[in-house]
């Protein structure tokens, strides 16, 4: 049988999904979790591709990730994959399948289907009863304490109707899922932000921006 063609838009950003072999609980296993983490972050760091949210599952993987210039989104799963799996043979000294073949995606197609999106993975664990919040659940990008890639530029022009600052889409950050009050768009925070300002005198003397603190990374345990 063909594998599906999927499909690419040169910038976009996609939601994937891939399963264990025959749904196999292999990420029950906290060792085999966090090093499908450390792989994720590796191939990230390496420049494949920007990491913005993911939730390891026990036995599955969701992602929010843009392919790299030179990496299609098959090339990006394949060595998510690939190189989860040859690690954790290793470190196992076991040979059993790893990965179903294949994945589902979805290609973001604005800030709000983006914001969905985040919020599925994060919810995950807590609707599939394994954690009560989603920060609770130690092998997803809701827990915080992860250094994640930033929205694109694309989707925040999207957002505000204005052109981002140039090489927002390259800063990083940690995510934790916002309370909910806070739902407005990255532009609507920013006129708020602005209005106050007008209606409040400024200091005297402005403060000294805080350096700001990179995020040490957690163990999966």
């Amino acid at each position: 049988m063909t594998t599906p063609k999927h499909r690419a838009a040169p910038g976009s950003s996609y939601f994937a999904t891939t399963k264990c072999w025959e749904g196999r609980v292999v990420f029950q296993i906290p060792e085999a979790a966090e090093i499908l983490v450390q792989t994720l972050l590796h191939y990230r760091d390496r420049g494949d591709y920007l990491l913005h949210e993911f939730v390891v599952m026990p036995d599955h993987l969701h992602l929010l990730l843009t392919p790299g210039a030179k990496t299609s989104l098959e090339k990006a799963i394949q060595l998510i994959k690939g190189g989860s799996s040859h690690r954790i043979h290793a470190a196992r000294e076991g040979r059993t399948q790893i990965w179903q073949v294949g994945f589902h995606d979805w290609t973001i197609r604005d800030e709000s289907d983006w914001r969905a999106k985040a919020q599925y993975i994060w919810m995950n664990p807590v609707r599939a009863g394994l954690a009560a919040r989603p920060e609770d659940w130690k092998c997803s990008s809701a827990a915080g304490g992860f250094v994640l890639d930033a929205m694109p530029e694309k989707y925040l022009r999207m957002a505000s109707g204005a052109k981002a600052p140039v090489g927002y889409g390259m800063i990083t950050r940690g995510l934790k899922p916002p309370p909910p009050k806070e739902t407005a768009s990255v532009g609507a925070l920013r006129r708020s932000r602005t209005e106050e300002e007008l209606k409040v005198p400024p200091p005297k003397e402005k403060l000294k921006a805080q350096p700001a603190k990179e995020n040490a990374m957690r163990r999966c345990e």
